[in-house]
């Protein structure tokens, strides 16, 4: 095979690709011989008929059109890992018409837009802020503090008190029906209620905001389309309610002291020095796993804000493919569905494509960032280190993995990959990390995509172990 590249204007490129006829004969032949025993033939055992036999049934044109294709599909993976030239977009075959013929070479040109080189603004080393590794005093504190809230009590506040959105009051309740019957279900003598609960309508918390100890409140709701989630048992009978409502007492949430006595008989802990070095240790080991992740996902970010130049829609959209495929498989694995992830997260499906393409387009920044950083560094990978990837990669035989891998011309997108992990390896390795001065006020833990609303970040290239774990996954 020879290749011959074009440069185009606009990051446009044509690839001359030219098979010789020893090897087109050969593919004529097998495929001559694969027809043979695919089909019957009258009058000939199966894999014996002979080529006039086969055209007059198939159509010469049939076969040349079958080597055509195949020498097209196989051979331009392979021309583009040999040029180097990384595709952002689906080939287009020129003179498409034209089939191959025995004794002759055969050509064949693809026009396609390769991923441009881009420049960062300053290959400067990173600076990165970070969370220091120990467990601060500020720190501690607030894990306590967070502790103390599982264990609150509720005190009567001042009979001034107001009671406020979101407030709690010991209430009395007294519902009647359109007849000035009692609703049972609905009224009590005394129930703690914490408005904004949902136990019941927007519109009855409004009513009460603002009453004070011994206040009532006198009001009728209409409840045609049913009462909320929280009152199952009545909703649908009643098109409208009446309330009266006494305010008892306004509560206030009050916190337990961090006492000896706190720490020992409420936390079940030794002591309270126990229950601090307890807390510090839990914060050590989270930052000792969240930290890097804080620290690659910062330096990405910096990264990214350096790259000069439009991003290629085209890459966002095949990013965003990539993406929305491993969501919808996650899915899948889990037994979700779409709609029930979306009431989960509460996301709209508009909202949740919108979260998809930003996401992509900040990964496919991030990628190109690193590309960037990785050309400048005049980075490369060797065979020998490709072939290191495929032994590294765990599977029983890396030596026919990699054969497979060359023949389906899957290398580029590997080199690509392991310059990136060089490449954010290095950024890493070079950043300069100042310690937060207000990194107590801030939690310790890195956000991850699980935890985010956004599905989880599409992979930026495919590997040898992702391959291996695909096909063992698929027996």
């Amino acid at each position: 095979m020879k290749t011959t590249v074009e440069e185009l204007k606009d990051n446009e490129v044509k690839i001359a690709i030219t098979i010789d006829a020893k090897e087109i004969d050969e593919r004529i032949k097998k495929t001559y011989k694969d027809f043979a025993y695919r089909y019957n033939f009258p009058g000939f055992r199966r894999g014996k008929a002979p080529r006039p036999v086969i055209d007059n049934a198939l159509g010469a044109e049939t076969i040349l059109a079958t080597v055509t294709d195949d020498v097209i599909k196989e051979t331009y993976p392979l021309a583009i890992d040999e040029s180097g030239i990384i595709p952002i977009s689906q080939p287009e075959f020129e003179d498409q018409e034209s089939l191959v013929e025995a004794g002759k070479p055969f050509s064949f040109v693809a026009k396609f837009t390769k991923k441009p080189n881009f420049e960062l603004s300053s290959y400067d080393p990173i600076e990165v802020e970070l969370p220091s590794e120990g467990a601060t005093d500020e720190e501690i504190n607030l894990q306590i503090d967070s502790l103390r809230e599982h264990y609150f009590e509720f005190e009567d506040a001042a009979p001034s008190k107001k009671l406020e959105e979101k407030g709690v009051a010991d209430i009395s309740l007294i519902a009647t029906d359109e007849q000035g019957a009692a609703i049972d279900s609905l009224s009590s003598e005394s129930r703690l209620y914490v408005l904004g609960s949902g136990l019941f309508p927007a519109e009855f918390d409004e009513h009460l905001v603002g009453l004070k100890k011994g206040q009532k409140a006198d009001f009728d709701l209409d409840f045609k389309d049913g009462l909320v989630a929280g009152l199952p048992s009545v909703a649908g009978q009643h098109d409208k309610v009446h309330f009266v409502v006494e305010v008892h007492a306004v509560k206030e949430k009050v916190l337990p002291e961090v006492t000896e006595e706190w720490a020992t008989t409420t936390c079940g802990f030794e002591s309270l020095e126990d229950l601090k070095t307890r807390i510090a240790d839990s914060i050590v080991n989270s930052k000792q796993e969240a930290l890097p992740r804080m620290k690659e996902n910062q330096a990405l970010d910096e990264l990214a804000s350096r790259l000069k130049g439009d991003i290629p829609e085209s890459m966002v959209e095949a990013n965003e493919g990539d993406l929305l495929q491993n969501f919808f498989q996650q899915l899948q694995a889990q037994g979700m569905t779409m709609d029930a992830y979306l009431a989960q997260v509460g996301l709209s499906m508009e909202q949740f494509r919108d979260d998809v393409k930003t996401q992509a387009f900040e990964v496919v920044k991030q990628d190109l960032a690193l590309d960037a950083w990785a050309q400048q560094k005049k980075m490369e990978i060797s065979e020998a280190d490709l072939t290191q990837e495929f032994a590294n990669s765990g599977v029983e035989n890396p030596k026919k993995l990699e054969a497979e891998w060359r023949a389906s011309g899957r290398l580029h997108t590997l080199r690509e990959g392991m310059l990136r992990s060089r490449a954010i390896a290095d950024v890493l390795e070079s950043a300069v990390v100042t310690e937060k001065s207000d990194a107590a006020k801030k939690p310790a833990a890195a956000k991850k995509p699980a935890e985010s609303k956004k599905p989880a970040a599409a992979k930026k290239s495919d590997t040898p172990e992702k391959t291996a774990k695909s096909k063992e996954g698929k027996q």
